[in-house]
């Protein structure tokens, strides 16, 4: 034991001289390398294996504070400055172009759908490439930091290497899978990635600083931070979780831009914007739940309960342990919420999609939470030049203001997605006006992503969308038509329809036009192209159809096999036309003649000239040819009195004076030119605020006086006029019979005062009171004084009562 205590002692000695001196060496390291940077520790290696990336350790988390918390670049970062081009355009960005701040989550989600496609499209020739995990879960997660104003936007995509960062953020790249994919046919470069376009800088309008953390299969994970001052940098990521694969971005937003804080705000943008995009978008939302947690127990309970029985006690824990006290407490918890559960039905063949599935998505789409389903919808893909998937829908109502502002309004129910991501609604260049009552989308392989809406308006493939659509549009509303049992002639096959499950679709067209039919008679007033195929669509009351609609072709299919014109008359009202005495020879010899009462109707046969080589004749106005044995033989009979009356009738403008073939019971009517107003396009205009009379004055028709030759008062005339041609009392009597024709056939009178006082004096005459009989004047009685001395008597007798009183 001796020998060894001797070397044990020494040895304790040497320790104790030594340890100061390694401490002092320590020491003057640490000073001597406290100016140099020191690197933050770094994360495990098999972080990224956390599920869904969000547990991490007390120093992660405190890494990532200090990191999120900074709005500085950092010290240690490769610093490059911004090409010209995206500095000019930034400023276009946020002073023009993108004025809209809610856009910029639209472009983020659609840059991050990008990204998943062509990872997705790799993954199709080497399944590696998605690696193990959750790396394998292509979707799109939402996250936000109220606390610290930090929104995130992570996707599960190709990311991007160092140089991609520098490439693509620092200078303006082509963006888009049909890029990507035409890139790979050309090259076959595989080391392509998620390239962000033109709409990333639109992050700029609601942050002032941004990083965008990016982790490449073949690259180290990398951050690019930037303010938007001209400049960005780019460092190694060392600090922050291990993505596993691609991108995250981070908005440190601005004070005013608090608002994309709610969880709300972003459920409605997604929805708005991105509700379509083929990858789950997941919002890292909060909810409360009810809890049940132990109950507190009351101290007073176990005082009283000391003072009973020891086997009451003993019962008494038994049952506490059975039954333990516990309350219902709310607790907040966070969970990931999917935001685009819809699906997009139009990616899938029609023959997939149910009925019910079709309504829903309409609900979806028109943001229509009633009971009524959609009238009809068409579900189709083009293909060729211009390949495009859409859904139309006919809405169960039309809108209350309609066609209010129909020539003002910019709003489209259509709206427009590439590629999925939603780019606009206001595109009046994919349906015509009066087609704007459909509601539906368009989703295009073909037309550029991330272009101001001016550029795509200019886009060649838009003439050939919007031809295809109008097409599918009105195959969509002839086949409404056509189901509905209610448009056949065929009465057998009526029968078997209603007996069937069509029945649903009866009425339904009718339904149809009572809702849109003004925007059918527009079509044919604007869109000549189409015009025959909107006429198929015309639907219309007659003097046969007993209340119900007819059609053009139904219409051509009762005519009678003399007749070549289709016979139309247009009014304020069904009852007041069929009174008309324009119809009276028509209705006699059982011809049909369709009623227009609708103020567009004016409009619409200025442009509908003919249908099926059948012209179209306005039985108000001159032309109307129908046939008359007796027509040479009256016009010479009755030539002096036409000839009279035109005289008479000069002051009045009247053209001409002639015998009428369409008057049956009424001595006479006023029509006008083939191509001048009718009476009721006149009281049209005239009922325009803006209109001017003076220059209305050349588009009025010419007026002619049609008599009726074998009406007894046109007979009585006209021996009035052989005896006597100047008498004035005839005269008179031919002008009122003038201005009461143009009352009955429609006209407003030029001086409604001068027919009064020809009435007044017919009813003198007739009621034997000589014409120059006077009205009998009033006499004068003094009214004024007499109620100034009530008003007299009315104060003395307040005054005295006054008196009483007192």
């Amino acid at each position: 034991m001796r020998k060894w205590t001797i070397p044990f002692v020494l040895f304790l000695l040497c320790l104790i001289f030594l340890v100061p001196d390694q401490g002092r060496k320590i020491q003057a390291n640490a000073e001597a390398d406290s100016d140099a940077p020191v690197d933050p520790p770094k994360v495990e290696e098999k972080f990224g294996a956390v599920p869904n990336g969000l547990s991490t350790d007390s120093d992660v988390a405190k890494r990532e504070a200090e990191s999120m918390s900074r709005k500085t670049l950092r010290a240690s970062a490769e610093k490059f400055e911004f090409q010209a081009e995206v500095s000019r355009l930034m400023d276009i960005l946020i002073n023009s172009l993108y004025s809209n701040k809610d856009i910029f989550l639209r472009e983020l989600i659609s840059n991050a759908s990008d990204a998943l496609d062509k990872i997705r499209f790799l993954a199709l020739t080497d399944k590696e490439v998605l690696g193990e995990g959750d790396n394998t879960k292509l979707e799109i997660q939402i996250k936000l930091d109220k606390e610290k104003k930090i929104l995130f936007i992570r996707d599960r995509g190709v990311g991007m290497t160092k140089e991609d960062l520098r490439k693509n953020l620092g200078t303006i790249a082509k963006s888009g899978t049909s890029a990507f994919v035409e890139k790979m046919q050309t090259s076959g470069d595989l080391n392509l990635i998620g390239q962000f376009g033109v709409g990333f800088y639109s992050v700029y309008l609601v942050a002032d600083y941004v990083e965008v953390i990016s982790k490449h299969n073949d690259d180290k994970q990398y951050v690019w931070e930037s303010k938007a001052d001209g400049a960005f940098a780019i460092s190694e990521d060392t600090w922050n979780e291990p993505l596993g694969r691609g991108t995250e971005i981070r908005l440190h937003l601005r004070d005013e831009a608090g608002e994309y804080l709610d969880e709300l705000k972003l459920k409605e943008l997604v929805k708005k914007y991105s509700e379509f995009i083929n990858f789950p978008i997941n919002l890292w939302a909060s909810k409360e739940v009810e809890k049940e947690v132990p109950a507190d127990e009351d101290e007073s309970i176990d005082e009283e309960d000391t003072s009973e029985s020891s086997s009451s006690e003993e019962e008494g824990e038994e049952e506490d342990e059975k039954k333990p006290k516990t309350k219902t407490v709310k607790e907040t918890t966070y969970e990931w919420e999917l935001l685009n559960d819809m699906k997009a039905i139009w990616l899938r063949s029609p023959k997939e999609v149910t009925d019910e599935e079709y309504n829903k998505f309409y609900h979806s789409l028109a943001k229509d939470f009633s009971e009524d389903k959609p009238m009809a919808w068409s579900h189709f893909n083009a293909e060729g030049d211009v390949e495009f998937k859409a859904v139309l829908f006919i809405p169960p109502k039309a809108p209350h203001d309609l066609y209010e502002s129909y020539y003002n309004t910019k709003q489209s129910n259509l709206k427009l997605y590439v590629r999925r991501v939603f780019i606009s609604d206001e595109f009046n260049e994919l349906l015509p006006k009066y087609l704007n009552f459909l509601m539906g989308l368009v989703d295009s392989d073909t037309l550029p992503l991330n272009v101001s809406r001016e550029m795509l308006q200019q886009h060649s493939s838009l003439k050939t969308i919007k031809k295809k659509l109008i097409r599918k549009a009105l195959d969509m509303i002839r086949k409404l038509a056509e189901e509905d049992p209610d448009e056949t002639n065929d009465k057998e096959k009526r029968d078997v329809e209603e007996s069937s499950e069509e029945n649903e679709k009866k009425g339904q067209y009718a339904k149809f036009w009572n809702e849109f039919g003004k925007s059918i008679k527009l079509g044919i007033i604007e869109d000549a192209t189409n015009r025959n195929r909107l006429a198929k669509l015309l639907r219309f009351e007659t003097t046969k159809s007993d209340g119900k609609l007819t059609s053009l072709d139904q219409y051509i299919s009762r005519m009678k096999s003399s007749q070549k014109d289709i016979f139309y008359i247009t009014g304020a009202s069904k009852e007041q036309l069929e009174k008309s005495p324009f119809l009276e020879r028509l209705n006699k010899k059982d011809y049909e003649v369709i009623l227009f009462t609708d103020p567009v109707d004016e409009y619409l046969m200025q442009y509908l000239m003919d249908y099926e080589d059948k012209k179209f004749q306005n039985v108000s106005k001159e032309g109307l040819k129908l046939k008359d044995s007796k027509t040479k033989e009256l016009k010479e009979s009755f030539k002096g009195l036409t000839k009279w009356w035109k005289t008479t009738l000069a002051s009045d403008n009247v053209e001409d004076v002639k015998i009428s073939n369409r008057l049956a019971d009424t001595p006479c009517v006023v029509v006008t030119s083939k191509y001048g107003w009718s009476a009721y396009m006149e009281k049209i205009m005239h009922s325009q605020t803006l209109s001017d009379a003076s220059k209305q004055a050349y588009m009025r028709g010419k007026r002619v006086l049609e008599i009726n030759p074998r009406h007894p008062i046109i007979k009585a005339l006209r021996e009035r006029v052989v005896t006597d041609p100047e008498d004035e009392s005839v005269k008179l009597t031919a002008k009122l019979i003038y201005q009461t024709a143009l009352m009955e056939s429609g006209f407003d009178l030029s001086d409604p005062k001068d027919f009064a006082s020809h009435i007044y004096s017919s009813v003198k005459s007739s009621l034997n009171i000589s014409p120059d009989a006077t009205v009998e004047e009033e006499e004068d009685e003094a009214e004024e004084p007499e109620i100034e001395t009530k008003a007299e008597e009315e104060s003395a007798s307040e005054e005295s009562e006054l008196k009483d009183e007192l």
